[in-house]
């Protein structure tokens, strides 16, 4: 059978449903092409009774058909109802196998037989067919599923998620929903963030979560899935739980052979057919998850054809409807349509010199900036959505040192100057047009580093810190690009010594990111090789084996590198360093890096000097082993015991000496004195090795558990890199689950105290420190009893002198210090 059409639409999700009632509604000869026998297959295979969003509130929704947020099966109703009264023409069960002949005379034929002959051709088919799959091994008798189709069909499973977009999260939200099914859900996220989900799913999430509904893995990925068992890796080293059922929501990828194989022209290569370049539908990159390269009005490179939704980028229902319209009003001719985001961005950039159109800041922004590359104007339009964009004048400062802040920014036009010297802010060192600054806050979440000003007249985009992950986990280009940037400068920062851009591009085009699990090994101990490795993220302990047993020497913090001994004098390594915690490395080809050094002789002098100063080290442990073994012994299992309580992610710990300290509780009652009466740490708690105890105090962690997840975002770094929380804490209690140490409480404020001389000389008040449950009851104000809030240390922030617990200390027994300075073999010389 032969069809003749105007337009034949492929795919009946929100984007092909809308585009076919607007040729319906223009009289346009069409077809609809549904593989199916029913309408919108990526909705219709939603679980039961899933709330569908109608997000971004502020578009305008522009189709001939409703949508409003509400239930699936509500929505697919009114699709069905509507797509009738429009009088859609839909060809059901009919799958397209090859798409050849071109613009005006395209021949779709499906695997049946049949054939439609149109002029035009609009893609909708979105990417769901196509979904991205596990990559950890999966043994036999293992359930894995990519789909949930009803929650109410399982009952009294262990089940994991993995995978936390939308989807992910809905799915998860589902198995749990009805207490009585008795299900027991995890959800497993790789990262701290939901970078590509919505904000009012992740709500809902942490909200089950801090229920006990869900249980949340975060920076967790799967190692292993076996029948009964799922094995992860975490932050905190390898966990394995029951598990009887599996649902990957990873994503998908667009079904890239299909599309680019139409209208293609092929060849012969070594003895296999490939697509000759130059013809069917490109891409912007080889990446799986990449895009068809598309026009603003949606056609591809292949003339007469067209793309639109999830398949060009744009996966929100609301965006899908839009385009399906629009992309029948350019194909009737309709040139002066505009997007229905165009008001929304034309004010967003009228703040910006020139007078330029939104069409022009967008071409501007795609070309000038070099993260946006391989963004298609689809994906660029609604990045922009999520961004804002600003001017400045030269001199003006984009931020200050010490700033807070988490966004990325891409200069546009213009350039900075980066201000490397507190003292000194003529010490600058310019970041130009295209480049990006930002990148370690966006990494690290700590505040600026620097302060940042502008060189000349300059336009910057600044993507918040969820756009800029979701750009980095949809455009990997974007991605590697951002990455690229971030190793450069932390090698120039690392290494110093007069290095340019220039001087580390091989290094760094050479350098590859590696996740290490706690306790993985970095570099063994005899073997040969020649790779540097600057940790990035987390920690490492260095070892060395002597009389047969490994003697701990040290503790790296994430910016310390190591591997540079074996490089230079060519003999195997001389210890081992493996990861006190889940960690991240960049590995710097040795070669390039030998290389480097030859023509920096301040960098290998540094280097050498360096190496000499480890080589000490060994030497001493080495030469005072026999008369020293009790002692290094001691040391390197209390190093041990330190590193497996926490010390390996920690930026500032409080010890206390067990053999100085005299349970005064001094330290326990100047801490609630600086504190609105409620104290901030538990002498007690905690545990001990030797006479080295651990008590219950904030580590300051360098990348921070209690981060995760705060929903008014109230937990912060200081510039001396103290994580506190302010007064927009909502008490939600999010922190204090998520923090592995037990060292966040919610408590509310007790009533003000009288000062310590109305204590002294008039017996007013509970005293020094905490006043009790029984004094904060009887002295509140009815009708003004405060909420709880999160309480927990924040090294004695804006208070002059420092940490009070340690002030307070009369014997000297607490200190605090940051574990690179106290976790060195190096202290034993220092005490010998």
């Amino acid at each position: 059978m032969e069809t003749r059409v105007r337009i034949a639409v492929i795919g009946s999700g929100p984007a092909g449903l809308s585009a076919a009632s607007r040729a319906a509604q223009l009289g346009l000869a069409h077809v609809l092409i549904e593989k199916t026998d029913h309408l919108s297959d990526t909705i219709y295979k939603y679980q039961k009774g899933k709330h569908v969003m109608a997000t971004p509130s502020s578009l305008v929704l522009r189709s001939d058909l409703d949508f409003e947020a509400g239930k699936r099966e509500t929505v697919l109703g009114t699709w069905d109802d509507q797509t009738a009264g429009n009088k859609v023409n839909v060809l059901y069960n009919a799958e397209i196998s090859a798409i050849t002949g071109e613009k005006g005379n395209f021949s779709l034929k499906t695997k049946s037989g049949d054939v439609v002959i149109a002029e035009t051709v609009i893609l909708a088919i979105g990417t769901q067919g196509n979904p991205n799959l596990v990559r950890c091994p999966v043994g036999e008798g293992a359930v894995v599923q990519y789909q949930l189709d009803d929650p109410g069909e399982y009952i009294d499973e262990h089940i994991t998620v993995i995978g936390a977009g939308d989807a992910g999260i809905e799915n998860a939200m589902g198995l749990a929903a009805d207490p009585q099914q008795r299900n027991k859900v995890t959800i497993v996220n790789r990262s701290a963030d939901f970078a590509t989900a919505k904000d009012a799913n992740v709500k809902a999430l942490v909200a089950m979560e801090a229920e006990g509904r869900i249980t949340v893995l975060r920076e967790t990925t799967a190692s292993k899935i076996d029948k009964g068992t799922i094995t992860f890796d975490t932050r905190d080293g390898e966990l394995q739980v029951p598990c009887d059922r599996v649902i990957a929501r990873m994503g998908s990828a667009p079904p890239r052979a299909f599309v680019e194989g139409a209208c293609a022209e092929f060849e012969e290569k070594d003895g296999r057919k490939v697509i000759k370049p130059g013809t069917g539908i490109e891409f912007t990159s080889a990446d799986r998850v990449a895009y068809p390269k598309l026009s603003p009005s949606f056609e591809s490179t292949v003339p007469g054809i067209y793309v639109i939704g999830a398949l060009a980028g744009y996966p929100l229902i609301k965006h899908c409807m839009n385009q399906g319209y629009d992309v029948v009003e350019f194909i009737n001719g309709n040139k002066s349509l505009k997007p229905a985001d165009e008001p929304i961005l034309a004010d967003k950039f009228a703040k910006l010199p020139g007078n330029r159109s939104v069409d022009e800041w967008l071409t501007t922004f795609g070309s000038q900036i070099d993260i946006f590359q391989e963004v298609s104007p689809l994906q660029l339009r609604e990045l922009m959505l999520d961004s804002t964009v600003a001017s400045f004048t030269a001199g003006e400062a984009v931020f200050e040192r010490n700033d807070p802040g988490t966004s990325l920014f891409a200069i546009a036009e213009g350039s900075v100057l980066v201000e490397i010297d507190k003292d000194d802010p003529s010490k600058t060192v310019p970041i130009g047009q295209g480049s990006i600054f930002g990148e370690v806050g966006l990494i690290s979440g700590r505040r600026r580093g620097s302060t940042i000003r502008a060189a000349e007249p300059t336009v910057v985009v600044e993507l918040a810190r969820n756009a800029a992950l979701k750009l980095i986990s949809t455009v990997p280009p974007a991605g590697r690009a951002i990455t690229r940037t971030s190793i450069e400068r932390q090698l120039l920062q690392i290494f110093g010594s007069g290095l340019t851009s220039a001087d580390v591009a091989e290094v760094v085009e050479g350098a590859e990111v590696r996740d290490v699990r706690a306790g993985d090994v970095v570099l063994k101990e005899g073997e040969t090789g020649d790779d540097i490795y600057v940790i990035r993220r987390g920690s490492m302990i260095v070892e060395k084996t002597i009389a047969g047993k490994p003697v701990f020497l040290s503790y790296l913090p994430a910016g310390s590198y190591v591997g540079e001994m074996a490089l230079i004098d060519g003999q195997p390594r001389s210890a081992t360093v493996k990861a006190a915690i889940k960690s991240e490395v960049i590995r710097l080809p040795g070669e390039a890096f030998s290389r480097l050094l030859k023509k920096k002789p301040q960098l290998l002098a540094k280097a050498q000097a360096e190496m000499a100063s480890r080589r000490d080290v060994n030497a001493f442990i080495e030469g005072r082993r026999d008369i020293f073994s009790s002692v290094v012994d001691m040391y390197s299992e209390t190093a041990q015991f330190l590193v497996d309580n926490g010390i390996g992610e920690a930026t500032d710990v409080l010890l206390i000496d067990e053999t100085l300290c005299v349970g005064c509780d001094n330290c326990e009652k100047a801490c609630a004195d600086s504190h609105e009466g409620l104290s901030r740490l538990d002498r007690e708690a905690g545990k001990t090795y030797a006479h080295l105890h651990v008590p219950t105090s904030c580590r300051h962690c360098e990348h921070p558990h209690c981060m995760a997840d705060c929903p008014p975002n109230a937990i912060k770094r200081g510039p001396d890199g103290e994580v506190f929380i302010d007064d927009t804490c909502i008490g939600c209690g999010n922190c204090q689950r998520n923090c592995p140490y037990g060292v966040i409480r919610m408590d509310s404020v007790p009533p003000p105290k009288p000062t310590l001389l109305e204590w002294l000389f008039f017996g007013k008040g509970p005293g020094p420190g905490e006043p009790s449950k029984y004094w904060r009851k009887k002295n509140a104000v009815p009708g003004e009893e405060k909420p709880k809030k999160a309480i927990k240390c924040d090294m004695c922030s804006g208070i002059e002198g420092g940490p009070a617990c340690v002030r307070a200390c009369p014997t000297g027994a607490a200190i605090r210090v940051a574990p690179e300075a106290f976790l060195t073999v190096a202290r034993l010389g220092d005490e010998s």
